[in-house]
C-alpha cells in the first residue's frame, strides 16, 4: 500500500492535490476551478492562492493540520491498526497519504480524498446495535482481545475523533455519535458527561443536541448529534470544519496554547463577532470551574459558513470531569494553568474587549450554576 498523491474533494468539487515530497512532508496545490469559485480550507496556512503549500513542521506527521484533522485520533487509529492486520498489513507501513486514502469519504467535517482505498471487512445484514455489546467489545479491543464485533466498530466508529472508543449511528434519521467508557473511565462517564452538556446549555454555551442512551450495565451511554453534518431539502450536507489546532498548525496533545490565544483566534474567524468572543469567554469559565483540564488544542473547533463567508465557533464538546497527568489546564487561562481564577479570567476579558462589569457578570453566574448543578464532581 503505498499512496504517492491524492485530490481532495468538497462537495464534489476539486479543492487541489496532495503529494508527498523527498522530505516526507504532503505538498498541498488548489486546483484553478476552487481558486476561481471556492474558499481557503485553511484560512491561516493555506490563503487562496496559486502555489505549492508545504507544511511548516511535522507536527502532524507531514500533512497540514486541516488533512489531519480528517483522520482519527487514537480510538480510530486503534480499530485501523486491528482491520490492517485482518488484512495481513501494518499500520508502519502505510503513510499519512495512505490513511487519508483509507479515510476516503468517512472521514468527519467535509473534506474527501480520492483515490480511497477500501478495506476489506465483514459485516452482516440487519445487524441490531445492542449498544451494552458494542461497549464490551470494546472494552475487549482496549485489553488486546479479539472481537467479532471489529468489523462493526470500525465501520461506524473508526473515522471519528478523540481518544475515547464510540460509534456513529442514525437515530431518528439523524446521525448520532455515541461514546463509551475506555478502560481508564468509570462505568458511568457518559451520564456524568450528560450532566455536565446539560450544565454548560444553563451557563449559556452552544452545545449539540444530546441525550442519554439506555443501558442494562450503567446510566446511559453519552451521545451528541453531529453537527458537521445538516439535514437539506437536497438530503444531507457536510460542513467544513477546523480544529484550533489545525488552524495554528499547533499540537494538541502537549500545552500550546492560551485562552487568549482562542479569543484572538476566535474574534479573527468570526469577523469580531461579539457573541462568539461571548461563547468563548463562556466555555473559558465553565472549564475552570468544571475541572475539565483536558481542554487541547483540538477539543474546540470553527465550522465555515460559505454563504456568509465567515467562521463560527461548533458546538462544545467533550466536556466533563477531566484532568491531566501534570494536572493543569492543557490550555491556560492568561498564562496561568494550575489554579486559575476570578483575576486570571478578568484579564482575558479585558485583553479581549469584553467589559469588566460584563465578564463580572459572566464569571459569577457559571461558577453558580457549575456550583449548583456539579458539586458531587468537582469537590
Amino acid at each position: 500500500m503505498k499512496t504517492g498523491e491524492l485530490n481532495v474533494y468538497f462537495e464534489n468539487r476539486l479543492v487541489g492535490k496532495l503529494v508527498e515530497a523527498n522530505n516526507k512532508k504532503i505538498a498541498f496545490e488548489y486546483s484553478d476551478d476552487w481558486i476561481n469559485a471556492g474558499f481557503s480550507i485553511s484560512p491561516i496556512s493555506l490563503p487562496l492562492e496559486k502555489k505549492v503549500f508545504m507544511p511548516p513542521n511535522y507536527t502532524f506527521g507531514g500533512l497540514f493540520g486541516v488533512f489531519s484533522d480528517s483522520l482519527p485520533d487514537a480510538w480510530g487509529r486503534l480499530l485501523l491498526e486491528r482491520i490492517l492486520a485482518k488484512n495481513n498489513l501494518n499500520i508502519n507501513d502505510i503513510s499519512e497519504l495512505d490513511r487519508l486514502a483509507v479515510i476516503g469519504d468517512s472521514g468527519m467535517g467535509a473534506l474527501c480524498y480520492k483515490p480511497s482505498i477500501k478495506l476489506k471487512d465483514e459485516l452482516y445484514e440487519n445487524y441490531h446495535f445492542d449498544l451494552d455489546e458494542l461497549a464490551d467489545s470494546c472494552h475487549d479491543i482496549l485489553k488486546s482481545k479479539e472481537s467479532d464485533k471489529l468489523d462493526y466498530l470500525y465501520k461506524y466508529g473508526g473515522s471519528s475523533g478523540g481518544a475515547r472508543p464510540k460509534v456513529i449511528i442514525v437515530h431518528e434519521d439523524e446521525e448520532w455519535l455515541i461514546k463509551f467508557p475506555s478502560h481508564y473511565d468509570e462505568k458511568d462517564i457518559g451520564y456524568i458527561e450528560y450532566e455536565y452538556n446539560e450544565c454548560a446549555q444553563k451557563c449559556g454555551i452552544n452545545v449539540a443536541k444530546h441525550k442519554l442512551f439506555e443501558s442494562d450495565k450503567c446510566k446511559g451511554y453519552f451521545g451528541s448529534k453531529r453537527f458537521d453534518r445538516i439535514k437539506t431539502d437536497d438530503g444531507t450536507k457536510r460542513l467544513h470544519m477546523l480544529t484550533a489546532s489545525a488552524v495554528l498548525e499547533a499540537d494538541f496533545r502537549a500545552p500550546c496554547l492560551d485562552y487568549n490565544d482562542l479569543m484572538k483566534l476566535t474574534r479573527i474567524l468570526s469577523l469580531d463577532n461579539k457573541s462568539q468572543t461571548e461563547n468563548m469567554f463562556r466555555l473559558m469559565c465553565f472549564n475552570v470551574y468544571s475541572h475539565n483540564r483536558d481542554d487541547h488544542a483540538k477539543n474546540f473547533s470553527y465550522i465555515y459558513d460559505e454563504d456568509k463567508d465567515i467562521w463560527f465557533m461548533s458546538p462544545a464538546y467533550d466536556l466533563t470531569y477531566s484532568t491531566t497527568f501534570y494536572g493543569e489546564h492543557t490550555t491556560s487561562v492568561n498564562g496561568n494553568g494550575a489554579n486559575p481564577g476570578f483575576d486570571d479570567m478578568i484579564e482575558v476579558a479585558k485583553k479581549n474587549g469584553i467589559r469588566k462589569d460584563k465578564a463580572v457578570t459572566i464569571i459569577e453566574e457559571i461558577k453558580e450554576k457549575v456550583n449548583h448543578s456539579l458539586e458531587k464532581y468537582i469537590c
